[in-house]
């Protein structure tokens, strides 16, 4: 929900724009605080945790609205593998600090056992403010997001992108589904995060604002109200940032899997540069529209990457991992452009392997299947989001960063939905492989300015292969 000294009165005007067209990113995560050993939800967390992890990562770690919580925030990037390598070592340095205190960090939208009843507020004179206007609803709060800021050339046509790419909001919701569980029970969904979250005032889809005078008119009507002290009380799924000159995405539940965080990014980034290129792309969105990225931001949340999405401009149903493929190759020059290809194909690894969600489900079922009772079930599900929050195994041991399909044709059966496709290794023709060593000893380059050294560090060499064909519309993506 930002801290006090982000606490602005408007939208930053971007005094210094991205003039090199970079579209440079920074990713923020939200991680929960949990006992060491149980991997329960802390009941208390102390201040010296929160001093240490913001002196020990030069301001990049800072506590959050409640005291379970804890955030990181990479510096701006161009560079897909410095912002893996710095994201990667922020983990490993909270995790490294909690430690001493018998907690450790676990990376989810909901914890799955978390009674948000018995969350404390962090103190502030924002979170006092905010707390005192949202009453229970503040405290229901226990959620942990992801967050990607992007820089476009010009700051001024953040509005506008930020409608354009509304269509596209369901994607990221899907694949960073992690949140099936809220307060030991299975929710049915596979996002609940938002479903609690969405509770708030100025949360969700926004509305079509076209230009920044129209944003900044609903931002003043609102303050003069007194309804809220500025525009950073504004929570949308998406939103002109307030402390930096960047488009915000904020709908993705925190992922579990540091790769998948960074694909969520790289697509989120290629698309930015897209819409922002494209200026007739989408921009004849009305309240039809509207209300049909409002369906399929529902249909994210419940069936994640199973689901079928609404298709306005034809109209009908999209399976998601076709949607994904359509709008990935149309991206493609633009994550070329930016060297992220890599990243954005392993979107499509996580329609085969399944998100957080999926895993957490298995976990769950597997445990209950060996006669486990429902705390125990949870309980492995806990430990497994802990171990993987730091990409471990259940014996403690570094997990090679991969990226797998299944085998080629596999097809899932889902609740609700009959059969799935899952593209396989023939469909992708992409393959990403990552040493989880090399990143490491990146992320140890860190210098006394906080800043990552790359010198001397092997870039590899682009090995994914694109299969190109021509590009199909994706949901909104035509012209008319």
């Amino acid at each position: 929900m930002g801290t006090d000294a982000e606490h602005k009165t408007g939208v930053v005007n971007g005094s210094v724009a991205d003039l090199a067209g970079t579209f440079r990113f920074g990713i923020e995560e939200e991680y929960f605080l949990v006992d060491a050993e149980t991997k329960a939800i802390a009941p208390t967390v102390p201040e010296a945790l929160f001093t240490a992890a913001k002196t020990l990562t030069l301001g990049r770690g800072k506590c959050e609205f409640l005291q379970q919580q804890v955030e990181v925030a990479t510096e701006p990037n161009v560079d897909m593998v410095k912002a893996r390598a710095e994201l990667r070592h922020l983990r490993h340095v909270l995790a490294a600090i909690a430690a001493p205190h018998g907690l450790a960090i676990l990376a989810a939208g909901t914890h799955p056992t978390a009674v948000w009843t018995e969350a404390q507020q962090t103190k502030g004179k924002r979170y006092d403010a905010v707390m005192h206007d949202l009453q229970m609803i503040g405290k229901r709060n226990m959620l942990c997001g992801l967050h990607v800021h992007v820089e476009l050339p010009d700051p001024d046509a953040r509005v506008d992108v930020m409608t354009r790419m509304l269509p596209y909001l369901p994607i990221f919701i899907a694949l960073a589904t992690s949140s099936p569980f809220w307060r030991s029970q299975r929710t049915g969904l596979l996002g609940y995060r938002l479903a609690a979250y969405d509770e708030l005032p100025r949360t969700g889809v926004p509305e079509l604002f076209r230009t920044r005078k129209e944003f900044e008119a609903y931002v003043d009507t609102l303050v003069r109200s007194g309804v809220m002290p500025n525009a950073s009380f504004i929570w949308w799924a998406m939103r002109p940032s307030t402390a930096h000159p960047t488009l915000e995405l904020r709908a993705p539940d925190c992922c579990t899997r540091l790769e998948d965080t960074l694909a969520i990014a790289a697509l989120y980034r290629s698309l930015a540069r897209r819409v922002f290129f494209n200026p007739w792309l989408n921009a004849d969105l009305t309240a039809v529209s509207r209300a049909v990225i409002v369906e399929n931001k529902w249909r994210a949340q419940r069936y994640g990457i199973h689901g079928t999405f609404v298709d306005e401009a034809r109209p009908r149903e999209i399976p998601f991992a076709r949607w994904l493929d359509e709008v990935i190759e149309e991206v493609a020059d633009d994550a070329t452009a930016l060297g992220c290809l890599d990243e954005v194909v392993r979107c499509r690894a996580i329609v085969a392997e399944g998100t957080s969600a999926d895993a957490q489900l298995k976990v769950y079922r597997q445990a209950r299947d060996r006669g486990a009772e429902r705390g125990e079930a949870l309980a492995a599900v806990s430990e497994w989001l802990a171990e993987t929050t730091l990409e471990r195994d259940s014996r403690g041991q570094h997990l090679r960063a991969r990226s797998g399909y299944l085998h080629p044709g596999a097809v899932c059966t889902y609740p609700d939905r009959s059969v799935l496709h899952v593209l396989g290794p023939a469909e992708t023709a992409a393959h990403v492989e990552r040493d989880l060593t090399t990143d490491l000893q990146l992320a140890s380059s860190i210098t006394a300015a906080g800043c990552l050294s790359l010198r001397g560090a092997p870039r590899r060499s682009r090995s994914t292969i694109l299969r190109c064909r021509a590009r199909p519309r994706s949901i909104r993506a035509s012209r008319t």
